[in-house]
């Protein structure tokens, strides 16, 4: 497996005075909506590699141009060592089925995020309203078959307006990536969340904080007991 030098890992953050980006990392957040506990760092950053990073930027500015709305990017780079604290909270310890195929959560090490290679994102409008997407962001349902689960992208049951806001996320997203000439998944299970393919994502090996410098580093320490 390859290694990402951290260098190739860009903050997002550093983008939003020039497009149209607002961070809104969830996770260093005590009161998010999955977890209910911080899971990374107050002063964490959202960290994208490179690749997914310029899909992620175009896209942003191809949806302004169309629609007038904003990217709310919620999560990238999760570390081993974040992923850990994921599954040791009480919500997850609950729910242990969303670690069972098919996954609603990975176990530390897998998929895209700890590679930088997954981003979760939402729109808004210039006014700071949220556009309606049927769920909010990370919204876990028991059962992830389409028919079940809201946040499924070929959930049967949404509303035309809803169909219509997520056609507009996942047009420009595919848009950005085509023009790029990078390929991209759009995950199934979730509206949000965009990524780089596994064929790509599994050649690198996931990163911990260990192999990040100080200021880049993301998990949280556990709370004392």
């Amino acid at each position: 497996m390859k290694t990402i030098p951290p260098e190739q890992l860009l903050p997002m953050d550093s983008f939003a005075g020039e497009y149209p980006v607002r961070i809104a990392l969830d996770y260093a957040r005590a009161d998010n909506l999955l977890f209910g506990e911080r899971i990374y760092r107050p002063d964490a950053r959202l960290w994208l590699h490179k690749i997914l990073a310029e899909v992620v930027l175009e896209a942003s500015r191809l949806c302004h141009a169309a629609h007038g709305l904003l990217f709310v990017l919620h999560d990238g780079l999760r570390t081993v060592e974040a992923q850990q604290r994921m599954i040791e909270t009480r919500r997850v310890r609950d729910n242990p089925h969303w670690l069972e195929e098919p996954r609603l959560l990975s176990p530390p090490g897998a998929g895209a995020h700890p590679r930088g290679m997954a981003i979760d994102v939402s729109l808004e409008t210039e006014a700071g309203e949220t556009v309606d997407m049927g769920t909010p962001f990370d919204f876990l349902a028991e059962d992830s078959s389409p028919e079940a689960n809201p946040a499924h992208r070929e959930h049967p049951f949404l509303s035309p307006l809803v169909r219509e806001n997520r056609a507009c996320l996942d047009a420009s997203m595919r848009g950005a990536a085509e023009k790029l000439d990078i390929p991209l998944l759009p995950l199934p299970q979730e509206w949000w969340d965009f990524r780089l393919p596994r064929e790509i994502y599994e050649q690198y090996a996931p990163l911990s904080d260990a192999d990040l410098p100080e200021g880049m580093r993301v998990a949280a320490r556990p709370s004392p007991l």
